[in-house]
């Protein structure tokens, strides 16, 4: 195990239990809309990162990077493998930010941005990559959990339920960022995956139309 890897991990735990502790640390450096806009605390765009609602939360989050981090760290390096999770987190939280840049009081927290963006970039590198689906025994190909993944992603932003605490803006954007990050970096085996990586994109552009030409937000 790469020991930046477990740094990162440890660092997120720790972190995570200080505010499960002390709410006067999860509310000072949890992602806020308004804090940002208004305070310009941009640090929370980073620290929120750090923060999650309990140690489920938390659990799925760390396992999640600790059986995918690998993959990164071996194709990119730990350089590479740092900034696609804090530039996932970010531009997570920078999309977030900008759909719901009028609703001072929207709150999120979580390191899911940073571990989707880790993810998608080892699928983008190995889109047969075999992932494991709750309790479904058989793993399901990379990049038809990706396609499902964004769908049902991309319809929740889309069309928010009462008691959805998901912050699914945040997972679509970090899950962008590292599409981009290992096809920028990886061209040539980016045009070996090219129908792949298109299937998986599909959700994403229905997206992109939504939002950013039809202005509709969830």
């Amino acid at each position: 195990m790469n020991f930046i890897l477990l740094i990162v991990i440890a660092a997120t735990a720790l972190i995570s239990y200080v505010a499960f502790q002390n709410i006067s640390v999860f509310e000072k450096y949890k992602f806020n809309v308004g804090a940002i806009k208004n305070r310009k605390e941009y640090i929370r765009l980073v620290s929120a990162g750090f923060l999650h609602g309990d140690w489920m939360h938390l659990l799925f989050n760390m396992m999640t990077l600790y059986f995918f981090g690998p993959i990164v760290v071996q194709v990119f390096g730990e350089i590479g493998f740092l900034a696609v999770y804090f530039g996932s987190i970010i531009l997570g939280n920078l999309f977030s930010l900008y759909l719901y840049q009028k609703q001072s009081w929207y709150s999120a927290i979580g390191a899911s941005g940073g571990v989707s963006g880790i993810l998608f970039t080892s699928i983008a590198m190995i889109p047969d990559l075999g992932i494991y689906f709750f309790f479904i025994p058989i793993p399901i190909p990379g990049y038809i959990f990706g396609v499902l993944y964004f769908s049902y992603s991309v319809y929740s932003m889309l069309n928010p339920r009462q008691g959805d605490n998901i912050g699914h803006a945040a997972h679509l954007g970090g899950a962008f960022f590292g599409l981009v990050f290992a096809v920028a970096l990886q061209p040539e085996r980016a045009i070996e995956n090219a129908l792949y990586l298109g299937i998986m994109a599909l959700p994403l552009l229905y997206m992109s139309y939504m939002v950013f030409v039809k202005k509709r937000i969830g």
